[in-house]
């Protein structure tokens, strides 16, 4: 990262916000502050940070909606929710909802560091990748994050989305359930290997003449899924 990154750190307990905003200036990073839901979005909305660190549990209203109002805003900075419960629905709620990562608490600054910069170092390589994707009759907009069939647009979820780029990109892999959920959702993925199923279930359903018999994402028994860019 050749510039200073500007970091918003929405948390609305004053001796933790201190700490991280001491931690991260020392560290490099412009940071601005929030305490609330609103006030994130309206800072995020207004200076557009390169990256947010969020806090779930927020007055006003919670992490999550904060993520969704961005997300639907256009907004793509990486988001790191910070919460204090390791409850597998939140997490899986926050990466719906448009989340990148996840820090529990109590957490070290050197590893919410280590998480920050790999977020960030993905979003600069994303940047660099073609903007367009295509396989059989379907078109992925990297821009615009959207999805078409044969022209039609269909509703795709972010994780949704990022999985199947993740997918056409390393088509005829076979990649272990492992591999995927570490490299689509971060250093560390806090959900179950029947969560990944799940989405993969959900986008063969979108992308796939017959999902029970898939044409481009392929289980391979005892590993995990292989991608196929073969016409449906």
């Amino acid at each position: 990262m050749s510039e200073r990154k500007r970091v918003l750190v929405v948390e609305d307990e004053a001796t933790l916000l201190l700490g991280l905003v001491e931690n991260l200036t020392f560290a490099g990073y412009d940071v601005l502050q929030a305490i609330d839901g609103p006030g994130a979005c309206e800072t995020a909305l207004r200076e557009h940070p390169d990256a947010l660190l969020l806090d779930i549990m927020l007055p006003g209203f919670s992490g999550f909606e904060v993520c969704r109002r961005l997300r639907e805003e256009g907004l793509q900075m990486p988001i790191i929710m910070l919460t204090a419960r390791g409850d597998e629905f939140d997490k899986l709620h926050g990466f719906e909802m448009g989340a990148d990562d996840y820090v529990t608490k109590p957490f070290s600054v050197d590893e919410l560091l280590a998480r920050l910069k790999a977020v960030l170092l993905r979003g600069e390589r994303q940047a660099s990748k073609p903007r367009k994707l295509a396989f059989a009759d379907v078109e992925l907009d990297l821009d615009a994050r959207t999805m078409t069939r044969a022209g039609k647009d269909v509703v795709v979820t972010r994780t949704e989305f990022d999985l199947l780029v993740y997918f056409v990109e390393n088509e005829g892999k076979a990649l272990s359930r492992d591999t995927v959920m570490t490299d689509v959702w971060g250093l560390e993925y806090y959900g179950t290997q029947r969560s990944l199923d799940s989405f993969v279930a959900n986008l063969r359903k979108k992308i796939e003449k017959d999902p029970h018999h898939p044409a481009h994402i392929h289980t391979v028994h005892g590993v995990g899924y292989k991608f196929l860019s073969g016409a449906n």
